[in-house]
């Protein structure tokens, strides 16, 4: 099997706080269906060590575990639990993020063959199709200049203020000096989040960090890039940011 040397992705067990929810309903996303395709995907997250969440129906609870190994001929991979964890048989919803876009399968199994004297790891069969939803799907909007669209909320005890430059219905970017983002790690949840959108909506959400990256700014200097994902957004909240993208949107072909 292809047995990727581990990198600094691939340190520690996945986390919880990196679990990746299933893709919405109503969402459109394409089928996979190619092997070689499928083969590839699947060689990109044991390459770069990227956290799966496997939904068991028998269970609520999610399973993290990561891909450790490909073998395209057979065609199987092995799946890395963390330690202490067990996929009960059954069928397994299995979800990760593929670079900029959600991968998503089902497999089941009566009894899911063991590694000899690893019994964290757990071969499978490659499933027959993948869903991929590309996370920029949603309609993603700059906010407009002179207006500030900002982000609110407490971590760890410590109050962050950090101004949005853009948001869809999928999540928002932040920016900030790199001394006011310390501690946005990706991964981590932001909960409760209060995001001023334009001077007459405001909404309460929690977020998911999957962006950190430095950048400099001509007139602010070094910044900090935080790209966020919402979880979990009620309909009534959906509603909220389309009704904002919409408004957005209308006065900028206004112009």
């Amino acid at each position: 099997m292809n047995d990727p040397l581990p990198n600094e992705f691939r340190r520690g067990p996945p986390r919880l706080s990196d679990a990746v929810e299933a893709i919405a309903s109503g969402s459109k996303p394409h089928d996979m269906t190619n092997i070689d395709d499928i083969a590839d995907a699947l060689n990109k997250l044991a390459a770069t060590g990227d956290p799966v969440s496997i939904y068991p129906t028998s269970s609520p609870n999610v399973i993290m575990a990561r891909i450790h190994s490909v073998d395209p001929e057979l065609p199987l991979f092995t799946l890395e639990l963390n330690e202490g964890e067990t996929l009960p048989p059954g069928e397994s919803l299995f979800v990760a993020w593929l670079g900029s876009a959600k991968l998503q399968f089902k497999l089941s199994s009566p009894v899911w063959m063991t590694m000899p004297n690893a019994p964290t790891q757990l071969m499978a069969e490659f499933p027959l199709k993948c869903q991929i939803l590309n996370r920029r799907a949603a309609q993603r909007l700059e906010t407009p200049l002179g207006v500030y669209y900002m982000a609110s909320f407490v971590l760890n005890g410590k109050p962050y203020e950090l101004q949005l430059y853009d948001f869809s219905l999928g999540g928002v970017g932040m920016r900030a000096a790199p001394r006011d983002a310390v501690g946005l790690h990706v991964g981590r949840r932001l909960q409760r989040v209060r995001l001023e959108l334009g001077p007459d909506s405001v909404m309460i959400a929690d977020l998911d960090v999957r962006l950190s990256r430095t950048f400099r700014s001509f007139l602010l200097g070094e910044q900090v890039q935080i790209g966020c994902q919402f979880v979990n957004l009620s309909s009534s909240m959906q509603q909220e940011l389309e009704r904002q993208l919409d408004k957005l949107n209308s006065g900028r072909k206004a112009f």
